[in-house]
């Protein structure tokens, strides 16, 4: 293998395949980057087995030929190095020779032969901008559980209804849901990717102004662009039929400028006890919203929120980060806040998007 390209683009790439090397003791080849020089282009791959990512490089190919390096010691070498250049890499009994204006190195090569195959997934497929994904991934992969005893609740769900790509994720003490516009009807049943790929998936292609192709199998999903293919497993699982606790109407309403209730809850920090806990009053018929805090160690704290009170009165526990976690998500300047009694779950909306849904359940007293 010889070939010629901008440092530039190598750093490009690396930052997105290195991630993704996997720490294996039993199989070290993962912790590598699988350099494959064919076509007129150079591929970077790396897999951890439940993810794997192949990105494509233009270069100047003056032999083909594939060599696997490790992939810290590739980042490590090309942070420092400058991008004003272009860099030589040759294939040289078995390492490879990398070489610059001013630098000449030798990395040692691994044998690429054990390095897994990327899986080509086939099946249903469907365009989606790549801006409409993401949107759609970060509205809602904060609240997905981070334990991996319970992998259909450790995931992002997604599944389609009507003109709908309808992401969800739920911990069991929150649920966030988002609904994307799309072109085209699909039909396949809904899918979970785990936690830490949906990670991955954000890192890649956050940014990226490009239709991504997506396509659907029974365990895999892939994403592709013009360069960039990205595969990763599917949980084997059912997701909570989430629905049923959605309530259907509210007892007590409150519509308030975001700004407010953020700074609130901020405050409301300072003072939480160890579970972070806060309590809401809302009394609708003496126009008082009421957020406290009481830390035995701390002091306690008494906020008044102005808005929009309707319905019963209600005196309600949440725990405030699960709360807090949602405004990432809602660019609208105010919130509606639906309530029902002491025991059931608010819901959180932002006002004039419908297509938004936080749901938090209540902390026992």
């Amino acid at each position: 293998m010889k070939i010629e390209c901008s440092i530039e683009k190598i750093k490009s790439a690396l930052t997105m395949v290195d991630r993704i090397t996997g720490k294996n003791l039993t199989l070290p080849v993962l912790g590598s980057v699988l350099w494959v020089a064919s076509n007129k282009t150079l591929k970077l791959r790396a897999t951890n087995l439940s993810i794997g990512i192949e990105v494509e490089i233009p270069a100047k190919i003056d032999k083909e030929g594939t060599i696997a390096i490790r992939g810290d010691i590739l980042t490590s070498l090309f942070s420092v190095l400058q991008n004003d250049s272009t860099v030589v890499f040759e294939s040289i009994n078995g390492n490879l020779s990398v070489k610059t204006k001013s630098n000449s190195i030798i990395l040692k090569g691994i044998p690429s032969e054990d390095f897994p195959t990327i899986p080509t997934v086939t099946g249903e497929s469907f365009l989606i901008p790549s801006k409409k994904l993401i949107e759609g991934i970060k509205s809602v992969y904060y609240g997905a559980s981070v334990s991996e005893i319970k992998p259909e609740i450790g995931s992002v769900y997604i599944y389609p209804e009507d003109d709908m790509l309808i992401f969800v994720s739920t911990d069991s003490f929150r649920l966030a849901e988002k609904k994307v516009k799309i072109k085209q009807k699909l039909s396949f049943g809904g899918i979970l990717i785990p936690f830490k790929n949906v990670i991955e998936i954000i890192r890649v292609f956050d940014g990226n102004d490009e239709d991504i192709k997506i396509t659907l199998q029974k365990n895999q999903i892939s994403f592709y662009t013009s360069r960039i293919y990205l595969t990763s497993r599917v949980v084997d699982g059912s997701f909570p039929d989430y629905k049923q606790i959605i309530p259907k109407n509210s007892t007590t309403g409150a519509v308030v400028l975001k700004q407010d209730f953020v700074s609130s809850l901020k405050v409301s920090n300072i003072f939480s006890d160890k579970f972070n806990q806060v309590t809401f009053i809302i009394k609708p018929s003496e126009k008082v919203f009421e957020i406290e805090a009481k830390n035995t160690d701390v002091g306690e704290n008494v906020t008044l929120i102005s808005g929009a009170l309707s319905g019963e009165d209600v005196s309600v526990n949440f725990n405030y980060r699960y709360i807090l976690d949602c405004f990432q998500s809602i660019s609208s300047d105010s919130l509606n806040l639906e309530l029902n009694g002491s025991n059931r779950p608010m819901i959180i909306r932002p006002v004039g998007d419908a297509s938004f849904m936080y749901l938090v359940m209540p902390m026992n007293r």
